[in-house]
């Protein structure tokens, strides 16, 4: 089992920045595939960004991609995601998920809430 811990939520103003964090328990954690995703008030949750094994990283599309970016630490067993520019839009509940081998492991969020 797994274990992935979110922090880093909290109020910003629209235009503003905020770092979420991802600290997972995982031992072999330079081998897993982390994903950010978010789900906001009466929406799916959705695929915000992926950072592969291999430190490649993808985004669910232009426009995250020119504002956010994933990283990972793999000596601190954690990911990183720094959303700049943020907006009223961006609001949600932001989940890390950890996948390997078919198997799929999940936080239990942090809440961003961008004020205008």
């Amino acid at each position: 089992q797994v274990r992935l811990v979110e922090s880093g939520g909290g109020g910003v103003e629209a235009g503003g920045s905020r770092g979420l964090s991802c600290l997972t328990s995982a031992t072999t954690f330079s081998l897993y595939e982390i994903n950010w995703y978010r789900q906001s008030r009466g929406k799916e949750r959705e695929l915000v960004a992926t950072i592969s094994a291999g430190a490649n990283t993808n985004y669910v599309n232009s426009v995250v991609k020119v504002r956010f970016t994933i990283s990972r630490d793999n000596a601190k067993t954690t990911v990183y995601l720094q959303m700049n520019s943020l907006t009223p839009d961006d609001t949600a509940i932001y989940y890390c998920c950890a996948n390997r081998l078919g198997y799929a492991y999940w936080g239990k969020g942090t809440l961003v809430t961008v004020s205008s």
